[in-house]
């Protein structure tokens, strides 16, 4: 649950301001809660089926075209999204930690750097399937607990930064509000486990006497306890010390001390390796069974190595062209997390359980519809602006 996109959270506060900034947070904390117990409830409704991808949930609300073309794309832009906000992560934290380990040394390329965290992935990326990287997931999650902790720890250490500005940091009110958008953007894109959940579940052993969604949700809760520990001072603390001059990474705006810093740094790239192949699992698991079953490939071990690289490779190079951290959060929380995190569980639960109109569970629902359809429609806006503004000063391949 808890992924790269608590570094940017202090930089989406900035953009927010305190009010709106706290509310944003608290309140998708509380909605991607309620909708994450939706799909854990979802998964086996039907008794004697269990919805193991989230496309087959949607097939059965929706039917089996229709459910396909409605999930299938959106969960495909989160996945291959999410991959490549993770090579842009993993280069910029390789860069950070050369440069704060020997700050003399000669300056080499993100272009390089992202290259290199890639070079990692193209290895990992074989392995079969969830359970076999089981290992990397346990050490991404401790890294991700650590890389959060030593964010806000270090923060405070600093102290409240001086002449610290808490206004608006926009050049006009169409920036302001542009980039207040974005800012929605960044904070959905940090609440993004919805996309694997159902395929988490489906590796859980499940009894009539003691069904999956019982050890699922005790993970649910599990995790969400961590997102608040790593999420809110990260968040809170890390906008009180530096206000709107933290950068969109705040590590990169940390400095000091220098070894906490560069561990930091390495926690990251350990996370982002584990995140990288959480997320490309379901995209190798969707690409090889469209192979195997409609074009009639065998399934083998070449068959694997060439997708899978190829897939890697593809991830690496849209990376390489577009390095924007901050814009491409914000583009991809909106666009993409904010229908498969936010509002599609709601309108599957309204399609298959039908509950009374106007009843507790069809408000709080349609709220949540509400919310996210705002949010996907508003925070692509402000971060598609954005990047094209950051491609004007940007040399590709540099």
């Amino acid at each position: 649950m808890v992924g790269a996109g608590v570094l940017s959270l202090p930089y989406a506060m900035s953009k927010m301001g305190w009010g709106p900034g706290v509310v944003a947070m608290l309140l998708s904390w509380i909605i991607t809660l309620f909708t994450l117990w939706q799909m854990v409830e979802m998964h086996e409704m039907v008794p004697g089926k269990r919805f193991d991808r989230y496309h087959e949930l949607g097939q059965y609300a929706f039917g089996e075209k229709l459910g396909l073309y409605i999930v299938v794309p959106q969960q495909l832009l989160v996945e291959v999204g999410t991959c490549i906000v993770y090579m842009v992560t993993g280069g910029k934290s390789l860069k950070k930690f050369y440069g704060t380990v020997c700050p003399t040394c000669k300056d080499i390329r993100t272009s390089y750097w992202i290259m290199i965290f890639a070079s990692v992935n193209f290895v990992l990326c074989q392995c079969p399937s969830f359970n076999s990287i089981s290992a990397v997931s346990l050490a991404a999650a401790i890294m991700s607990i650590a890389y959060s902790t030593i964010a806000w720890v270090a923060s405070l250490m600093k102290g409240v930064q001086p002449n610290v500005d808490y206004g608006y940091n926009s050049k006009s009110t169409a920036d302001g509000v542009f980039n207040f958008m974005t800012a929605l953007g960044d904070v959905a894109f940090a609440y993004a486990g919805h996309n694997v959940v159902l395929e988490i579940q489906a590796t859980m052993p499940s009894t009539e006497e003691v069904p999956s969604k019982k050890p699922m949700w005790n993970g649910v809760i599990l995790a969400y306890i961590g997102v608040a520990i790593c999420y809110f001072p990260v968040a809170f603390i890390g906008y009180y010390v530096f206000g709107n001059s933290v950068e969109d990474n705040i590590l990169i705006t940390l400095e000091h001390p220098i070894w906490l810093i560069a561990a930091a740094n390495m926690f990251v790239i350990v996370h982002v390796v584990g995140g990288y192949q959480v997320y490309s699992m379901p995209v190798f698991d969707m690409m090889e069974t469209l192979l195997v079953k409609q074009f009639k490939f065998p399934p083998c071990f070449t068959l694997r190595l060439v997708a899978r690289t190829l897939f890697v490779a593809f991830t690496m190079a849209i990376a390489i062209c577009v390095p924007f951290f901050g814009s491409l959060l914000g583009f991809l929380g909106g666009f993409a997390f904010a229908p498969t995190s936010y509002f599609l569980p709601c309108i599957i639960w309204l399609r298959v359980y039908k509950p009374k109109r106007f009843s507790l569970s069809w408000i709080v629902n349609w709220t949540c519809i509400v919310i996210g359809v705002l949010l996907m429609t508003v925070s692509p806006i402000g971060a598609l602006r954005n990047i094209i503004i950051s491609i004007h000063n940007y040399k590709f391949f540099s």
